[in-house]
């Protein structure tokens, strides 16, 4: 059996209602990321948060030092715990996290975070590219409505359309409760 690494992507304040860039569910998907981070510590697997960070401290979003920057509390890191920053939606992108993860012998990949579309997409995509086995926990993501040629698109749909395509090729995508079922 390979080793197994829970990547936490982007659980941050600015998407929250009170943040920038609030998104649909983002409570209930940071209560459920919550018990798969107890989970994989309970199991002794490694836990690397993933923290986006503008490139720039004038962005307006994700602004370096700022409150919305920051790590949900409900979902921190633990002392020890790797912090992985990115400037990109690909978790992978001019970051350690491959070189991390190859270090420490993981081929599995468990995922939770945010923004579905986003930066959940991308990094799971990245992962099976460079040859991991990915499971993505849909109920532990979020994300928001979109609009595309002045049609809105509403959050559930984006979310279950991507969680449709990473299923469809790039891996497993499963509930927290079965998830975490014995």
């Amino acid at each position: 059996m390979s080793k197994r690494a829970l990547v936490v992507v982007d659980l941050q304040n600015e998407y929250l209602p009170t943040g920038k860039l609030p998104l649909a569910g983002i409570e209930a998907a940071l209560a459920n990321a919550a018990r798969v981070i107890v989970a994989a510590r309970e199991r002794g697997e490694l836990v690397v948060n993933v923290r986006h960070e503008a490139a720039t401290a004038d962005a307006p979003l994700f602004t370096p030092g700022s409150e919305g920057v920051r790590i949900n509390a409900a979902v921190a890191p633990r002392e020890g715990e790797p912090v992985i920053v990115k400037n990109f939606p690909n978790s992978f992108r001019e970051t350690g996290l491959d070189h991390l993860l190859r270090e420490a012998g993981t081929r599995d990949l468990t995922i939770v975070g945010a923004m579905s579309h986003m930066c959940i997409d991308a990094t799971a995509r990245a992962a099976v590219d460079l040859g991991y086995k990915v499971t993505v926990v849909h109920d532990a993501c979020a994300t928001r409505d979109l609009e595309f040629r002045g049609q809105v698109v509403p959050a559930a749909q984006v979310h279950a359309a991507l969680m449709a395509a990473l299923a469809f090729g790039y891996g497993t995508v499963t509930t927290v409760d079965e998830y975490l079922a014995p």
